[in-house]
């Protein structure tokens, strides 16, 4: 059994190595507001932090891609990090933590991070036991699309300059990717080409990104992206292109698994809903401790043939 998988590795595939949980697009506010007068950003996102208590007993971090606050206020950042800080600790996961285009620099550094209040990129490198993940700052104060300057690809190219045991996964917050949704592509992540230069033929896996507010995967210099729902709402994309709009529900977050050859992202729902009982931690010790032939014989043959 794997401590990051918390589950014996029954297939052809090892467990793996790191579980991380990634998070999008909270976007609190001041004094516990609802976001535009309808959405309780706190409640879904408390409901958030039960699932993600539920569904891995010590996932190696916990990456929020951006958009932690929605108007950059003091007080919202503050009560986000008094939401998530108790939960981070009773997994003994880190929290990476990266701007997005409703988060203020200087106020997301001072009380957020405890950093001084500078409009500086927020920007970081964490070391898992050999996985690097790179948190970078695609937001640009007083705007809402995304970039990245000169001075950043090359504090990233210097980074990636020597790799990392288990590869690095990008966290950032606009997706390096096409969306179908018109008003993203307004929105979208610009100098992307000189991106793909620095990411081209290093170690990176992986991207993690949010900002859509819906569940998107793609590849960019070829690397896979995935793209995280949001917490707070997600778009409606069962409507036309033209017509998405915001609805409180299918909110989610992923889990992500790394192992040696692959990487996976599971879609979390956070949902309360009636649940099977047929498979449970019984179940899987009683599946354990069989043969992988009486394996087969007990759980894959058909009844009768």
């Amino acid at each position: 059994m794997s401590a990051a998988s918390g589950t014996p590795a029954f297939g052809r595939h090892p467990s793996a190595s790191h579980v991380l949980i990634h998070v999008s697009d909270p976007h609190f506010l001041a004094d516990g507001a609802a976001l535009a007068g309808r959405f309780d950003v706190e409640a879904n996102f408390d409901r958030t932090l039960g699932a993600i208590r539920a569904v891995h007993p010590h996932p190696s971090a916990i990456v929020v891609t951006g958009d932690l606050a929605d108007l950059g206020e003091p007080d919202a950042y503050r009560r986000l990090r008094a939401a998530v800080e108790p939960v981070a600790a009773e997994l003994a996961a880190p929290v990476v933590w990266v701007a997005g285009n409703h988060d203020e620099r200087s106020a997301l550094r001072r009380d957020l991070l405890g950093l001084a209040a500078t409009e500086e990129p927020v920007t970081g490198v964490w070391d898992l036991d050999g996985l690097r993940i790179v948190a970078l700052d695609t937001s640009v104060p007083g705007w809402h699309h995304g970039d990245l300057d000169d001075a950043q690809l090359e504090w990233l190219a210097d980074v990636l300059a020597e790799p990392a045991p288990h590869g690095t996964l990008l966290a950032m917050h606009h997706p390096p990717l096409p969306s179908h949704v018109p008003l993203f592509d307004i929105l979208e992540l610009r100098h992307q080409d000189e991106l793909a230069e620095v990411v081209r033929g290093t170690d990176v896996r992986g991207i993690l990104a949010g900002h859509l507010h819906y569940s998107s995967h793609g590849s960019f210099a070829g690397v896979p992206v995935s793209v995280a729902s949001a917490t707070c709402y997600t778009m409606n994309v069962a409507r036309p292109a033209a017509d998405v709009n915001g609805m409180d529900a299918a909110q989610a977050f992923q889990l992500v698994h790394v192992y040696p050859e692959t990487i996976t992202h599971t879609v979390v729902p956070v949902i309360d809903a009636p649940t099977g009982d047929a498979f449970s931690q019984e179940w899987i010790e009683r599946m354990a401790r069989l043969t992988p032939e009486a394996r087969l014989e007990a759980f894959s043959r058909k009844p009768g043939r």
